[in-house]
């Protein structure tokens, strides 16, 4: 009987793919311990067994054997069993109170390297982060491949135990956002960390900001790329993508994947994506403005073609306006929610229907509908989907304030966002960085 051993079974017997199984190795008898879900015992054993007769046959010792498969630790009951949660072996040598904890063959539970799905590459690599932490980090090191590449990894929570890893590269990245990190990691350890706001809240990030601190990507290509101009990522294992901090304004317009195209072409896209952000958020506005407040801007002719698409709709333009666009949020939510081999399909044909239904009706008129195609398609221009996302909600308050000061209303919401992103910062740096934007276009 092993006391340490037999204290580990006490605590974990209660679970049914615990398994604590007695054995020998280099003529030495020890207790396997660990979960068979996530240990894959038959080949972990087989490995095992060949290493041993591999050292009997070369004379060597048992001493030797438990240098090759790990370090001693002394009877440290917790961490054996954090050890064993974290889907490690512990081999418990018989009538010695210390034992090893050795990197066993996995159980096949996290997927393979795929194709992004959220975000498409033209002209890239088309690989994307997975699941498992270290899976991740291993592909983030290949892409690097620098000696100056720090990978620091914490494990927080107490209920629930995470891995939390930070990446920079030393000389690149500025160490006092680095250091900020660090303190706050450390400081708020035992936070559960098990999605983005539990992450914010132990980065002590505002909880109510309508933009995030974060610059979520799936592409190794393009967190890679932002790692070498100074840029610092976070991986949280079971999150399939890496975390870039700081966020800054110019991430919405630009990806590293546009720099496969010439120079000419590469600068057209991201003039077509920053319009398709104006776009976004002052026509819905504008269209409330002249509609509703100031037509008398319009022209004799354009005045009477909108009054005429308005003929018989029943409402003011505000309501008319909000009611299409909180149907077409509910498309588009749709749209991420149904299968995959339905959802697109459903949610086109239920726009159309929906638009034309509303325009025989008189319920909306024909420009509007018009307004709301040009904004939804100059939202997707948008890099990141939770860009696109704080974009969209910034429209609502600029929508508003035109329905009730008109043109006026809508420069002044315009002001108010920008104001509002200007006052945005992650640890001293601010969103609107524009010394950080100009060194990664000399870096890059």
């Amino acid at each position: 009987m092993n006391p340490m051993a037999d204290e580990i079974q006490a605590v974990l017997k209660a679970n049914d793919d615990f398994i604590y199984k007695r054995d020998y190795l280099a003529d030495t008898a020890v207790i396997l311990l660990g979960f068979k879900t996530l240990v894959d015992f038959t080949k972990t054993m087989t490995i095992l067994q060949k290493q041993s007769e591999s050292f009997f046959l070369q004379g060597k010792t048992s001493e030797d054997l438990w240098c090759l498969l790990g370090e001693f630790i002394d009877g440290d009951v917790k961490s054996a069993i954090s050890a064993i949660y974290e889907g490690k072996l512990i081999i418990v040598i018989e009538n010695i109170d210390r034992y090893l904890i050795m990197e066993p063959v996995s159980k096949m539970i996290s997927r393979s390297i795929d194709l992004p799905s959220n975000e498409n590459v033209i002209q890239g690599p088309l690989n994307s982060f997975t699941e498992d932490i270290n899976v991740n980090i291993g592909i983030i090191r290949k892409q690097v491949n620098s000696d100056t590449l720090s990978v620091l990894t914490y494990s927080t929570g107490q209920i629930q135990k995470k891995k939390l890893s930070l990446l920079y590269i030393d000389g690149q990245a500025d160490h006092g956002l680095v250091d900020n990190i660090k303190r706050h990691i450390k400081k708020n350890i035992i936070m559960d960390v098990s999605d983005l706001q539990g992450l914010s809240k132990m980065m002590e990030f505002p909880s109510w900001d309508a933009v995030s601190k974060f610059n979520p990507t799936e592409l190794p290509s393009h967190a890679s790329r932002l790692l070498k101009k100074g840029r610092v990522i976070l991986f949280v294992d079971q999150m399939p993508f890496a975390l870039i901090l700081p966020g800054m304004l110019w991430d919405m317009f630009a990806m590293e994947n546009d720099r496969n195209f010439p120079l000419t072409i590469m600068i057209a896209i991201r003039a077509v994506r920053v319009i398709g952000v104006l776009v976004t958020l002052v026509f819905p506005g504008l269209y409330v403005a002249l509609v509703a407040v100031n037509p008398e801007i319009l022209q004799i002719k354009l005045a009477l073609s909108v009054a005429q698409s308005r003929e018989g709709v029943p409402y003011p333009a505000i309501v008319e306006m909000m009611i299409m666009l909180i149907i077409l949020e509910l498309i588009l939510e749709a749209s991420v929610r149904l299968p995959k081999t339905i959802g697109p399909t459903i949610t086109m044909v239920g726009g159309i229907i929906l638009g034309q239904a509303a325009v025989e009706a008189k319920l909306v008129s024909n420009l509007l509908i018009i307004i709301l195609a040009a904004t939804t398609i100059a939202n997707s221009t948008i890099v990141g989907f939770q860009n696109s996302i704080s974009i969209r909600l910034f429209k609502y308050a600029i929508v508003i304030l035109s329905a009730i000061f008109g043109v006026l209303g809508l420069v002044t919401g315009l002001v108010f966002v920008s104001a509002y992103l200007a006052s945005l910062n992650t640890y001293g740096k601010s969103y609107l960085d524009v010394t950080n934007k100009r060194n990664e276009t000399n870096n890059g």
